[in-house]
Formats: C-alpha cells, structure tokens, sequence
C-alpha cells in the first residue's frame, strides 16, 4: 500500500503525463473501465464535450466554471459534492479529452476519455484515471474509482443511445 504516495507535482502531471497520454502508473489507485455504446462517436463527443450540460445525463457532476476548451485552459467543476479545480491536457474532437484535477488541497488526478469508432457505427467509450496523494487509500481504492467510472460510462451509454 502506498499510504504516503504523494506523486510528481501538478504540473509533471500535466506536462509529462496527461498531455502524452499517460496515467501515473505509481498511483495508488487506477481505473480503466470501457463501455461500448450503439451511437456514433459524434453523439458520445457531443455529451462529453458539452460540459454546461453535464447534469442533464451525469447525475454526479457539474462544471461550475468553463470557459474554451482547450489544451492548458482551467475549469473547475464538483463531482459528488467534491470540488474540483482542472486543466484541459488534450482537446481532440471526437477522439479524445484529458485533464490534470486537484481535489481537497491535495488529491491530484489525471483523467482521460478515449472514444473510437466501432466497425458497426458504434463508440467504444473508455475512461481513465490516476489518483494520488498522502493517505488516499484511508479512504478511497481503486474498486471505488471503477465503480464511479463505471456509473458514469452507464449514464453516458444511456444518454447516447436514448
């Protein structure tokens, strides 16, 4: 267990992980959770991208702040009541959205949503997450974090395909 696992600052985060497509492998706690969706990935894009409207198919999150999406621009936004500030990493429309999150003071985080077309027209929606900071695993484990982005791919399939 590594209770006092800190990991490199906020900005190696950003810089040499989340903007080359890396998680923090040496985080102490990890998700990738993928869920195939019968919509195109142009409807997925819509809904992940169109942050305002978050609520209106994520029960569990709201931006409270966004302004361009684009690589380096902040936004911030609470997730089950937790604020949290973010900076956009990657910005690809209909492929990709990556972003670096301080939660609490201390909780850093790298999040990334991958989204590919499949071979019947379909999205495969994959999310991603690293998750560090001193004494994280007091409270939080990897089967919580899944479980979260498993919720989350949920409403988003509904939202697509309805």
């Amino acid at each position: 267990m590594k209770l006092f696992y800190a990991g490199p600052s906020l900005m190696k985060l950003h810089e040499e992980y989340a903007k080359k497509g890396l998680l923090d492998e040496d985080a102490p706690v990890k998700s990738i959770s993928s869920v195939t969706i019968n919509a195109p990935v142009s409807t997925v894009w819509r809904l992940i991208s169109d942050m305002r409207n978050w609520p209106a198919w994520r029960s569990d999150a709201r931006v409270t702040k966004l302004g361009i999406m684009e690589p380096d621009a902040c936004f911030r936004w609470k997730v089950r009541g937790t604020s949290i500030k973010s900076t956009f990493a990657v910005v690809t429309p209909e492929r990709e959205l990556t972003w670096t999150g301080l939660a609490m003071g201390y909780m850093k985080a790298i999040d990334r949503m991958r989204l590919a077309p499949t071979a019947d027209g379909g999205t495969l929606a994959t999310l991603e997450e690293s998750l560090s900071g001193p004494l994280l695993t007091l409270f939080y484990s990897d089967e919580k974090l899944r479980k979260g982005h498993q919720d989350v791919l949920r409403m988003l399939k509904a939202a697509a395909e309805s």
